[in-house]
C-alpha cells in the first residue's frame, strides 16, 4: 500500500511528464500534484485524452513560467486515418461518414502537404477548449450546437510525410501555438476529398522540452511508493527541473 499522505508543501520546479493515453491533462495534473504533495501546480497546455507525450507540470514559482510554454512552438507525431470522418476529429468521436480513399502516392500526397506548410489560416475545432461566451466550444458541440468560428493565423514549420499505408498517413508536425492537429488532419482529408481523423497523437516537443527527458506516471508512482510515511521523498524531488 502506498504511503502518500505527506503534508502539502511549497515546492517549485517543473516535472516533464510523458502523459499516457486515456486521461485528461487536468486529471494527471491532480495526480502528480498529490504524489509530490505540492501546494500549487499547473500544466502548460492541454493534451487531449487520446494524446500522449510531453506535458510539463509546473509547481510553485514555476507556474509563473507556464505562459511561456503556452506560447511556445510544439512538435507532434500523428497518424491520420483517411476516409473515416468523426464528430470530434479523432478516434474517440462518433462515426459520421465514410468515403473512398484515393490510391496514395508521393505524387498525390506531397503537393497536398505543401499547401499546409508555412503560414496558414486554420478554423479551430468545435471540440477545442476555446471559449465562447465564457464556455469552452466542446460544451456547445456536445449539445449539437455549432458556433461560427473565425479562422486564426498559425504557422506549420514542418509537415513531413513519414509513411503511408492504404488509408493512413504518419506525419511529423512542428507548429506554432494555437495549432489544432485534429483540424489540420481534417483539412488534409478534405483536400484529398475523402475526409479523415486523428487516430494517434504524440507530442514530442513543447518549447525546448523534449520527450527523451520525460518520466511516466508509473515511474513517479513507483518513487512515491518508496517514501516513508510523512517524509520528504528526495528521490521524487530529484525529478524536479529548476
Amino acid at each position: 500500500m502506498s504511503k502518500r499522505n505527506q503534508q502539502v508543501r511549497d515546492i517549485s520546479g517543473v516535472v516533464l511528464l510523458d502523459k499516457a493515453s486515456g486521461s485528461s491533462s487536468n486529471y494527471v495534473l491532480q495526480q502528480v500534484k498529490r504524489l509530490f504533495g505540492a501546494n500549487k501546480a499547473g500544466h502548460t497546455g492541454s493534451l487531449d485524452p487520446l494524446a500522449t507525450g510531453v506535458l510539463p507540470i509546473c509547481f510553485g514559482e514555476a507556474t509563473k513560467y507556464s505562459q511561456y510554454l503556452l506560447n511556445a512552438d510544439k512538435g507532434y507525431y500523428t497518424t491520420a486515418t483517411l476516409g473515416d470522418v468523426r464528430t470530434t476529429g479523432d478516434s474517440e468521436g462518433e462515426h459520421v461518414e465514410q468515403f473512398d480513399v484515393p490510391v496514395l502516392s508521393d505524387a498525390l500526397l506531397l503537393p497536398v502537404l505543401d499547401k499546409f506548410t508555412g503560414p496558414i489560416d486554420q478554423v479551430p475545432s468545435m471540440y477545442s477548449a476555446l471559449k465562447h461566451q465564457g464556455k469552452p466550444l466542446y460544451e456547445y458541440a456536445r449539445k449539437g450546437i455549432t458556433i461560427d468560428r473565425p479562422s486564426r493565423p498559425i504557422t506549420i514549420y514542418k509537415l513531413a510525410l513519414d509513411a503511408y499505408r492504404e488509408t493512413e498517413l504518419d506525419l511529423t508536425v512542428e507548429c506554432s501555438k494555437g495549432t489544432y492537429i485534429r483540424s489540420l488532419v481534417e483539412d488534409i482529408g478534405k483536400e484529398l476529398a475523402c475526409g479523415g481523423h486523428v487516430s494517434m497523437l504524440r507530442r514530442y516537443k513543447a518549447g525546448h522540452f523534449m520527450l527523451c527527458n520525460t518520466v511516466t506516471m508509473e515511474e513517479i508512482e513507483s518513487l512515491a511508493d518508496m517514501a516513508e510515511e510523512g517524509a520528504i521523498n528526495l528521490e521524487l524531488d530529484q525529478l524536479l527541473l529548476p
